[in-house]
């Protein structure tokens, strides 16, 4: 018996390997259909399309075949990259990006291993805004305004909530982006911030009996702001995963008032 365990237990290492290699190369499109009353009417049903921790990842023509026809904007929500990357492949996913939508990037950790200047440089070439502690503002015909804040990434400190707080009117519906969702611990009810959308986290990655170095992504609703935590579409360290599926996101945002 014990010649038939040590002789298994490796096919089954060899085995989990395998499954995990392949699940890091999911292409799950989660999809979050989200009432807000300070939503704007005139906007009808907002679509964004969310991903975040790409790393080494190319994005897949199989995930981009799950999209609806028409979305409004893409937000990336930090690690485009990370080092070792090569800026081909990088520029590559911004081109396929592009085509979807106009592009919003927050800085994540890994990002700043490929020099920040670099890296926005490589981002404003092909036309995305990035957010560095700033906003921006998509204004519908009815003149009534959706709000992104983006801080950078919460590592060496370099988040400022409150610079982007600065200049975002507070009338209108603001959606914050950060990279680590740990900003939400930064977040007042005064802030009037309705959404924040993260990732980071990646869900653990690898999740063994459920368990993980970190709570599996998923929608939160706090007392402050309605949080989306994503598991992320790449992998950092080893390109492996279990129980944490790579996924990005299309968020539908509207008004209660309005007919689904």
């Amino acid at each position: 018996m014990l010649k038939i365990i040590i002789f298994c237990l490796p096919v089954l290492m060899l085995l989990l390997m395998i499954v995990m290699l392949i699940k890091a190369k999911e292409n799950h499109l989660t999809k979050h259909t989200l009432s807000f009353n300070e939503f704007p009417k005139s906007f009808g049903k907002f679509t964004i399309f969310f991903i975040s921790d790409i790393h080494r990842r190319t994005i897949s023509t199989k995930l981009l075949e799950q999209l609806p026809s028409s979305v409004n904007l893409v937000i990336i929500g930090g690690d485009l990259t990370e080092s070792g990357v090569p800026f081909q492949r990088v520029e590559q996913n911004l081109i396929v990006l592009k085509k979807i939508a106009p592009v919003y990037f927050v800085f994540g950790n890994n990002d700043y291993e490929v020099g920040k200047e670099r890296l926005e440089h490589l981002l404003k070439n092909h036309g995305v805004t990035i957010l560095n502690n700033t906003t921006a503002t998509i204004s519908s015909k009815n003149r009534e305004k959706l709000v992104l804040l983006g801080v950078e990434d919460m590592s060496m400190e370099r988040d400022r909530l409150d610079l982007a707080l600065e200049h975002s009117p507070k009338t209108d519906f603001r959606l914050l982006i950060s990279h680590n969702p740990e900003i939400y611990d930064q977040v007042r009810k005064s802030d009037r911030i309705s959404f924040i959308i993260g990732g980071h986290t990646h869900g653990g990655q690898i999740r063994l009996f459920g368990l993980g170095l970190y709570k599996k992504g998923k929608l939160h609703s706090l007392p402050n702001a309605t949080l989306l935590i994503s598991n992320g579409y790449g992998t950092s360290g080893l390109p492996l995963r279990l129980g944490a599926p790579a996924e990005a996101h299309i968020i539908q945002l509207k008004n209660p008032g309005i007919k689904t």
